[in-house]
């Protein structure tokens, strides 16, 4: 099983079309990331239901796809090209869940 230690999304959309030398020139080149470094990058399509996962695991390299049929992969729009998201936010993500809203900031400390 895949476990990586950290999992990125690209934020900026990619051709499906690419394989694994092409996604990981590209996180090489556009990222500045290492493709063997046992993270987990992931990028998405310009709709945004299909997503695309590339991992080195120590042996060799996986590519995983994944295609909602109804909806959007909810991904964030930031400047940054490379965006970390928590284990808790990826099986969300997959699930096609808004993950960016799961998370709940601690209130002011409250008394009565």
């Amino acid at each position: 099983m895949i476990r990586p230690d950290q999992v990125f999304l690209a934020v900026e959309p990619v051709d499906m079309r690419l394989g694994m030398d092409g996604l990981s020139l590209r996180v090489q080149q556009s990222l500045g990331r290492a493709p063997g470094s046992g993270h987990a990058f992931v990028f998405r399509n310009r709709r945004g239901n299909r997503m695309k996962l590339l991992v080195w695991d120590g042996t060799g390299v996986w590519l995983c796809q994944r295609r909602l049929h109804q909806g959007k992969f909810i991904w964030p729009k930031a400047d940054d090209v490379l965006w970390q998201i928590t284990a808790e936010q990826w099986q969300w993500l997959v699930k096609g869940v808004d993950w960016q809203r799961l998370s709940a900031r601690p209130g002011s400390s409250w008394t009565l």
